[in-house]
């Protein structure tokens, strides 16, 4: 059995953690909604106002204009998200981070110590709300989409078991938008066929779907049954770091997709270099509002785990790629493969190049941030993207 875990509303309920006055009132993380602010997270006081993740600010305020808007403390959010992961640690060291907030555990080998796998979902919940008075939603099932599905269920603050044998029941009667990949475009397909739930769906054999989605049809086919043979891939044995945000409504705009892409960027990077890690290739990957997916890469020479050179880079892979079809994109991700250890790492004796100093800037940066608290110091980029008010990555 596979545990996914999702924290409920992460960046907004941080902030009513911090500032208690502000429970019960709709409140919006995100960009303020001069130029191009865009909701980062919406809390569920304001979610029933139809405000959520990637919507314009300005929109959302004119949904609900007595929301509370306050700007993204993306340093602030990885320091808790450490915390988060060191509870899931406690009870197994096979933890697949997916973002910030929401990662796959598989507690197999952790049952002779913990009890079943629902006991250690339970445990779990109730020490990230016991130590850091935050709310998770727990999903237990089979394999990984199952699990998913099953810790989205019941939000917020919930916990769902799909066990073998209630997969029929569970996934027939749920929307057909619950099968990952179906967004508004291939939501209108399937509409189009008659099909507008997930048991209407598994009455079409795999050539049909083939027939008319494509390779997507088998994928979909799969999913309908339940079916999911990925493993939950430990990030301490992982070939590469990566991050990826799809977002609740798709995006048009090219500066916003850059937003997005750099805090992306932000968070790979720090991960590499709390593994002591660095890597050769650069990883960019686009899925377009009708599914169409693309994955490009750049290698580079020699390795890094440096913030502005791999910014650098995955930037310029993402205008490269945007100007060859209207850019309408569901979703986004960036990571790095080819990783190898620091210590195997050849330094240049004789020279520093850029990326050395860039390296070494951010290691400092890091050492004070965990010495000082994540405030302490801010990133130039950072803090002109947030003078422009540009968006940053949402839970999921």
């Amino acid at each position: 059995m596979i545990l996914h875990v999702d924290m409920d509303a992460f960046y907004a309920s941080v902030e009513e953690r911090d500032r208690p006055e502000l429970r019960g009132k709709p409140v919006i993380v995100g960009g303020t909604p001069e130029g191009r602010g865009v909701v980062a997270a919406a809390n569920y006081a304001v979610r029933k106002f139809g405000v959520h993740s990637a919507m314009a600010t300005a929109e959302a305020l004119r949904r609900c204009p007595k929301a509370v808007v306050l700007r993204p403390r993306m340093q602030h959010y990885v320091e808790i998200s450490h915390q988060i992961q060191e509870i899931f640690n406690r009870y197994t060291p096979v933890v697949e981070p997916l973002s910030l907030d929401e990662a796959f555990l598989d507690a197999t080998a952790s049952v002779q110590l913990f009890g079943a796998v629902e006991s250690i979902g339970r445990a779990i919940r109730r020490d990230i709300y016991d130590e850091l008075q935050l709310v998770a939603s727990v999903g237990v099932a089979p394999n990984k989409f199952l699990a998913k599905l099953a810790s989205d269920l019941d939000k917020p603050d919930g916990f769902t078991v799909i066990s073998a044998d209630d997969v029929d029941e569970v996934l027939e009667p749920l929307p057909v938008t619950r099968i990952w990949g179906v967004g508004k475009v291939t939501k209108l397909k399937f509409y189009g066929l008659g099909i507008r739930t997930i048991g209407e769906l598994r009455k079409l054999s795999q050539q049909q779907l083939q027939s008319s989605f494509g390779r997507s049809g088998q994928h979909f086919w799969r999913l309908a049954r339940g079916l999911d043979d990925r493993e939950v891939v430990a990030d301490r044995e992982a070939k590469s770091v990566s991050h990826e945000t799809t977002f609740a409504e798709d995006i048009s705009d090219v500066d916003v997709l850059r937003a997005w892409l750099m805090e992306l960027t932000e968070q790979v990077a720090g991960r590499m270099r709390k593994k002591n890690v660095r890597g050769r290739t650069v990883n960019l990957k686009i899925r377009y509002g009708n599914f169409d997916t693309i994955t490009r890469s750049k290698s580079l020479s020699p390795s890094t785990n440096a913030t502005n050179l791999l910014w650098a880079v995955v930037s310029e892979m993402l205008i490269a790629q945007l100007p060859e079809r209207p850019v309408v994109v569901r979703l986004l991700g960036m990571g790095v493969s080819n990783l190898q250890q620091q210590a195997s790492v050849q330094m240049n004796l004789f020279a520093e190049d850029q990326d050395e100093r860039d390296t070494r800037l951010d290691e400092v940066a890091d050492q004070i941030r965990s010495r000082f608290g994540t405030t302490s110091l801010r990133r130039a980029s950072i803090v002109q993207h947030e003078t422009k008010h540009k968006p940053l990555p949402r839970p999921e």
